[in-house]
Parts: structure tokens; sequence; C-alpha cells
């Protein structure tokens, strides 16, 4: 099974939390005691359904064919104002990035960004209270109980948003795959043909002093992503958690270096105009071809106020240089206006 079968970053369950145990309405009774008083304990509560932060997962694939999480529910109360046993929460592993939606409404009810983190997605029912609760000076036996809350049924929607230090942006075949397969140990699928990549590959890459970032190779955006065309809105979701972008334009582009740019800044910005306060690095990619006097002509055209480097994966060409931008770049503040 390849990768990208392998990794799913958006499904939809149904989770159905766990009713709270109604509570008791015992009256003491032993052999010594015929009329004792009210001892009924209180019901225990109901299952949750939680979501707990893991940081050895990647993908939400273990989740696709879960359709319904049903957490048990809460015992009852007993005599001797013993409480019911609570109900056994469901925890649902998640990588770091996860966003839980309601499916109906659409509103973020939160993220999961720390391993070990974790956030109750559906609460179960409580308990219901015990009869000995509602004992008064003028009612000195009470003989009901509350019943148990009942559980809470929901369709969630759980998305990834990959989380990296480095995300790459460009058009297809620009040469990010090969990029992060020449600095990291990822394998990602490389061909030379469009939309090679249809998932986000993740790789660690060495700097110095036993130094390393995350970089992601986020697929390739085309004309007209931010309206949803193609696969759109899908990958985009991914440069969102990145925190520096590496715009990436091949040297044999149609258009001119800062053209190329300049559309894929647009399909950000009508995105999410937020994920232009990142800070941005352009690399002139497949540089291996061009002469000095090629890439004197090329510097004219690239935008003076980004940092940008000429770079060849497969000559191993200013990828030190490169590094050392980006390095400098994820410990730079974010612009607080964005870059024209």
């Amino acid at each position: 099974m390849s990768q990208g079968s392998n990794f799913v970053d958006y499904v939809k369950i149904c989770c159905r939390s766990g009713k709270g145990g109604a509570g008791s309405a015992h009256l003491h009774r032993d052999k010594m005691t015929s009329t004792g008083g009210p001892d009924g304990g209180d019901g225990g509560r109901g299952g949750h359904i939680v979501l707990r932060g893991n940081g050895q997962f990647w993908t939400l694939l273990h989740l696709k064919y879960r359709k319904h999480i049903i957490a048990s529910d809460g015992g009852v109360g007993s005599s001797a104002t013993s409480s019911g046993k609570f109900g056994k929460d469901e925890y649902l592993e998640v990588p770091l990035g996860t966003i839980a939606r309601d499916a109906e409404t659409g509103e973020v009810l939160f993220e999961i960004t720390e391993d070990g983190q974790t956030k109750i997605l559906i609460p179960g029912g409580r308990g219901g209270l015990g009869n000995w609760h509602f004992k008064t000076s003028t009612l000195q036996t009470p003989r009901f109980a509350q019943p148990g809350e009942p559980g809470k049924e929901q369709w969630v929607v759980l998305e990834l948003k990959v989380l990296a230090d480095v995300g790459l942006v460009g058009f297809p075949n620009a040469g990010k795959s090969t990029l992060l397969s020449v600095v990291s140990a990822a394998k990602p699928e490389i061909a030379d043909y469009p939309f090679t990549t249809i998932v986000p590959n993740l790789g660690i890459v060495s700097y110095r002093a036993n130094k390393s970032f995350v970089m992601a190779d986020i697929p390739g955006i085309i004309e007209g992503a931010s309206k949803g065309k193609g696969l759109g809105y899908r990958f985009l979701r991914h440069i969102e958690r990145n925190s520096v972008l590496l715009f990436m334009v091949p040297a044999d582009t149609n258009r001119t270096i800062g053209e190329e740019y300049a559309i894929l800044k647009h399909e950000l910005l009508e995105y999410n105009p937020e994920l232009m306060q990142k800070p941005h690095v352009l690399a002139v990619t497949k540089s291996d071809m061009l002469d000095e006097e090629l890439m004197a002509e090329i510097r004219k055209d690239i935008p003076a106020n980004i940092p940008s480097v000429f770079i060849s994966s497969v000559a191993q060409k200013g990828l030190t240089e490169l590094k050392d931008m980006l390095w400098e770049a994820i410990g730079a503040e974010p612009s607080s206006s964005p870059q024209k």
C-alpha cells in the first residue's frame, strides 16, 4: 500500500457518550433498624469520548473505518451512599495538528497540538443524585432520586493540518519532492509529471551542531486552488500550520520568476491573508542548467524584499545556503503586516 493510500487527513465519525447512572432511592435497613433514613448513592458519570494527541501518529487512517464511537454508561447508585462506577471513557489517539469540528455547523471545537494533550470531545451524562441529597427537616425519608443524564450523540469531523517548521509551496513539478528527498531521510514518490505528490510528505532536515527542523512537502498548488479548483482546499489547509513558507520556482518556468511567485502568493492570500504574515524564502530550483549570466538576468526579476537562493537538488547546489536562510527565518518573529 502506498503512502498516498495510507494518508488520511479527514474523517467524519458519529460519537455517543455514555448516559449517567441513576441515583438510588434506598432507605437504610438492617436487623437493628427498620425505619432508617435515606442512604441511596449517586449514579456514576457516563463515559466521555476523549481525543488524545500522539506524536507517533501522522495520519487519521486508524479512524477511517470507525464510523461509530460509543462510550459505556455509568453504573447506578446503591445503598450505604455507594456511588455507581463511572462509564469507561473512549480515548481516540490522533496526530498533532488535529482539529475537531461540529459536522453540522462547521464550528471548530478545539485542536490538539501537543503530545499527550487530552480534550473531551463529547462529555458523558452526569450521574443522578441519590435520595440522601434530598433529606430535609420536613422530608426525613425521601423515596425518590434523580435519574442519570442521557449521553450525547453527535457527528464530528476530524481534520489534520500538518505541523512543520517549513512548508514547501510551488506549482506541481517544481522540485519540492526532490529537495525533500535530498535534504532529509524522507522518500517521497518522484516522477516527471504534475501532481506526483498527492499527500503531504514530512522530513527531518539535519542542520549545524545537531540541530534539525521539520520540512513538509505540500502538494502542488495550481491557479484557482483557493477557490477549490483541483485539489485546492485540501492542500492549502496544510500550509496554515507551517511557520516558514519556502516558495519554489523552477528555472525553466514558462513565466518569469516574479510572475510565478506572484501567482503563488495570490493563491495563499485569497485562501487566508494571515499566511502572508509568515516568513517567506524563495528558492529558484533546477538552477544547475544556469550560467552566471542567466542567473544575473533572473535576479533582476526577483522581488527585493524576500531572501532568495539558487539551488539544484540533483547537483547539491546552494543547499547549505538554503538551510541557513530557513533556520534564520524559523527563528524570526512573524511580520506585523502582510508581505507585499
